[in-house]
């Protein structure tokens, strides 16, 4: 995997995937901006209703963004637009802001501020450097995340699919509602019908036929059987004649007591778009042999969320299934990305009713479809097998998401995300090494119970920085070595993955060291990194370690008691301690 850097591979601030473009590719992007129009126009305006918006919206917003993205973008072909994972957070911000009217001018005001403050966020990370912060969601994070996300999309788009609406605020009362409706007769069969032949054109295609741009298809078919059949006339909604014209530019401004709001979800958007990208732009760059440049995705993102939330849009992301497509069509620079919209533009300027006899229960097909795609089930599974602690992080934001809404969702996964980090610094993995047969060097004798040890020296390893929220782990430890029959005469402690040690921690260790001393027992450091040590000798501390206590490795260590005390490698007996904590992994 290439690796994601944080600083600045480019000089050239403008049309950077642009740099060396070659006459020969032109024919080829402008035909990948053909293929990603056709996909652009029905996800967008589905995403837009996703998150609560009129539908030319999406188109907006797509224009906006891939033009933004193209002028500051690092990468040469990730695709930029409305998002089905952030369609239900741009939702969950701007709704409880609207009121009971539901005015779709205020909301298309809220949504264009959001997508604003989101842009702000982004580009003032990427140039503090700030990439890293993608880190803190953790994969199971972002796998519950995002499978709690496609649950809570299926069914809130269930019932439009179906023909009828619901009125509730919640999951479980989505549930009920739809379930309540579906038992009480409000299915409109012509609408539940085009909406599932939709959807099953659209799942038909991507499994059999994956080259085939299957949502293009879905909503020609749709429209054919729309005008022959005769849908509208039936009572099944259309999307009508799409507002003639381009967006204007406008700065949209927001009542002081709706900022903290509108920022709340420009955050929790900002890192899920973050991670998203990061990922997207990662796994598309190793087929290139291209690096990813992590702040500067930060600013291309952050520039296009800017530049659609000041034409009437809303916040974006990256979409792997739409760079994918552009892709396999033979997209080489973001021209393609440029031509896309370029097409969408001159459809509003010159076509704007081309689409107006597209169903909406098909645009909730597109969306259901999406929302299947976030899904990993494989992936689930393997995390059930593979760890406990993984799969109750994968469970926590799923719940999040699902029982408690999809902003407290991402609070919480970041939460777990880092709540996990912590957990594993103050418990983290400790044990004792002794020497395997037929295995050079010392090893966990966890692993290897009948490693031989060496009667009186006890070689302990913390696998992580030394710092206060460990450090009473870490003296716990040592002093239950120190308590073992026959008492150790030296405790080595296999200090190479004490990458770190702060005040508290080497406070801990000299007072450690000193009560070890007391009842005859010395405390050695082995392979302690020379950065750790110059800190711990710049603390100044009162009773230092004396310099005959530190060694280059746990070899040298082990060699220097057998020389002082005539020791030898022996087998261990039963009663002899595995680990530093009762045999059980900490």
């Amino acid at each position: 995997m290439h690796p994601v850097s944080t600083g600045s591979t480019s000089t050239r601030l403008l049309l950077p995937s642009l740099r060396g473009y070659r006459r020969p590719w032109l024919g080829r992007d402008v035909v990948a901006g053909l293929v990603l129009s056709a996909l652009l126009v029905p996800q967008g305006m589905a995403y837009a209703e996703l998150a609560g918006l009129p539908p030319v919206t999406g188109l907006y917003t797509s224009i906006l963004c891939l033009v933004a993205y193209a002028l500051v973008g690092p990468s040469r072909i990730l695709v930029l637009g409305p998002d089905s994972a952030l369609g239900p957070m741009i939702a969950a911000t701007i709704l409880p802001l609207l009121g009971a009217q539901g005015d779709p001018v205020r909301a298309v005001l809220l949504a264009s501020a959001l997508a604003v403050a989101t842009g702000l966020l982004m580009l003032a990370a990427g140039l503090g450097k700030l990439g890293y912060v993608a880190d803190l969601l953790s994969k199971p994070t972002i796998l519950g995340y995002l499978t709690g996300l496609a649950v809570t999309i299926l069914v809130g788009q269930l019932p439009k699919l179906l023909g009828f609406s619901v009125d509730s605020d919640s999951f479980l009362g989505d549930v009920a509602a739809t379930a309540r409706g579906i038992a009480g007769g409000e299915v409109l069969l012509p609408a539940a019908a085009i909406g599932v032949l939709s959807l099953i054109v659209i799942l038909v295609l991507d499994r059999f036929l994956p080259t085939l741009p299957n949502v293009l298809v879905a909503v020609v078919v749709a429209m054919v059987v729309s005008v022959a059949a005769g849908l509208e006339a039936r009572g099944v909604s259309v999307i009508g004649t799409l507002p003639e014209g381009l967006p204007s530019f406008h700065v949209p401004v927001l009542a002081l007591q709706d900022l903290s709001v509108i920022t709340v979800g420009a955050v929790g958007i900002a890192l899920v778009a973050l991670a998203d990208t990061i990922s997207t732009s990662t796994s598309f760059a190793e087929r290139t042999d291209e690096e990813v440049d992590g702040n500067r995705e930060m600013i291309g993102i952050g520039v296009a969320n800017i530049g659609a939330g000041l034409f009437q849009g809303f916040p974006v992301s990256t979409s792997a299934s739409r760079t994918a497509v552009a892709e396999s069509a033979g997209a080489k620079t973001q021209v393609t990305g440029l031509v896309g919209a370029l097409l969408i533009a001159l459809m509003l300027v010159a076509f704007p009713s081309l689409l107006a006899p597209l169903p909406q229960p098909t645009l909730a097909a597109i969306v259901v479809a999406a929302a299947l795609s976030l899904t990993d089930v494989p992936a689930t599974r393997r995390l059930r097998k593979q760890s406990r602690g993984d799969f109750v992080v994968f469970l926590a934001a799923f719940l999040g998401v699902t029982l408690l809404g999809v902003l407290p969702g991402i609070v919480i996964a970041i939460v777990v995300s880092v709540g996990t980090v912590f957990a594993r610094l103050w418990r983290p993995y400790t044990t004792t090494l002794g020497r395997a047969e037929g295995v050079p060097g010392l090893h966990d004798r966890t692993m290897y119970p009948d490693a031989a040890i060496v009667p009186g020296c006890t070689v302990y390893r913390f696998d992580a920085p030394l710092i206060f929220a460990n450090a009473g782990t870490f003296r716990h430890d040592v002093l239950r070595l120190a308590a073992a029959e026959p008492k150790p005469q030296w405790i080595v402690v296999a200090a190479e993955p004490m990458t770190d040690v702060d005040t508290s921690a080497a406070d801990m260790l000299e007072d450690l060291v000193l009560d070890l001393d007391e009842a005859g027992i010395e405390l050695h450091l082995a392979e302690l990194k020379d950065r750790v040590r110059a800190k711990v000798d710049r603390f100044g501390l009162r009773h230092p370690i004396p310099a005959d206590r530190f060694h280059p490795t746990v070899n040298d260590a082990v060699r220097d008691f057998r020389r002082e005390t005539g020791a030898d490698w022996q087998r261990p007996s039963r009663g002899d301690d595995l680990r530093a904590d009762d045999g059980t992994a900490s």
